[in-house]
């Protein structure tokens, strides 16, 4: 038993060492983490998060967490008895649809992020695009992916106009987490609701984050036979984009990460969120555990 128990020792150890080289390279940079998929739903994954990003902050590292909350939306509209209505995968917004959206984004989904990071021993700040002015938008102009001049309503969708970072800064520099709700708000102050893949790459560019991550339900980027695709440039991406591999809700979270990265992000990474620890794995050891993404 002994043994057994050393034995273990020496490999925590082991990893724990390799993953120093990393921890002094990435030591006071940014990482701006989209947080959606199984990962959100299940307990056990939903702690493993919380004390990842905590782990990343106690190294000296930076996280600012994004969220999104697809199905607890889809949920509570199910509770009032409204069906979700989706075109070209985005989420058609009414006015009683965006009341739904907020009270579950801003309230329970980012909530119980807040809490889960602060059981696991952090300090997280809850905002939405209000807070500080951070997230100007429009109404966003859906045109048929089919017949460009044709134009889709869906609502109070938007557009990102402006990210104004300047209450995410202070946070970080007070050692706080934030954790951002992607809505955000109009010239009239009208809510928008947007995609928080969009948000999470817009707001790594603005912040010059030294990584992306997009935590999805899938092992990353796969190609037409189901084979994961580690290591990306544009060229390839937009021959993927061509011949469609990539396709419905991969679009938005692809074009943005490729934004990010060729705005200046150093790396991208699209990952397995049902993975535990997956984010520490990808981004403190040697091993690939997703796609990455570069400009070039």
């Amino acid at each position: 038993m002994t043994q057994v128990l050393s034995i273990a020792a020496r490999d925590k150890a082991e990893i724990l060492a390799q993953a120093l080289p990393y921890i002094r390279k990435f030591h006071g940079k940014t990482m701006v983490i989209k947080y959606g998929g199984n990962a959100m739903t299940d307990p056990e994954l939903q702690a493993d998060f919380a004390e990842d990003v905590v782990l990343l902050k106690l190294v000296g590292i930076n996280p600012v967490v994004v969220h999104g909350g697809g199905p607890q939306i889809e949920q509570a509209l199910n509770r009032l008895g409204k069906k979700g209505e989706f075109i070209q995968g985005m989420r058609v917004t009414d006015a009683e649809t965006m009341e739904v959206v907020e009270w579950v984004l801003a309230g329970e989904v980012q909530q119980d992020i807040v809490g889960f990071i602060h059981k696991a021993g952090g300090l997280a700040v809850g905002l939405t695009g209000r807070d500080g002015g951070l997230i100007r938008a429009k109404k966003l102009k859906m045109l048929d992916s089919k017949d460009p001049t044709k134009e889709h309503d869906v609502g109070q969708v938007g557009d990102i106009v402006e990210i104004s970072p300047g209450v995410v800064r202070a946070l970080l520099e007070d050692n706080f987490i934030p954790v951002v709700s992607p809505i955000g708000f109009g010239d009239q102050n009208e809510s928008y609701n947007i995609n928080a893949d969009v948000v999470a790459s817009k707001l790594a560019e603005v912040l010059q984050a030294e990584k992306l991550v997009l935590l999805t339900n899938t092992p990353g980027v796969l190609d037409k036979s189901g084979k994961l695709l580690t290591d990306l440039t544009a060229r390839q991406i937009d021959a993927l984009f061509a011949d469609g591999t990539i396709s419905g809700g991969m679009l938005p979270k692809i074009s943005g990460a490729l934004d990010a990265a060729r705005a200046g992000v150093n790396a991208v990474h699209i990952i397995d969120g049902r993975v535990p620890h997956a984010m520490l794995l990808e981004i403190l050891t040697d091993q690939a555990y997703g796609t990455m993404i570069r400009a070039k």
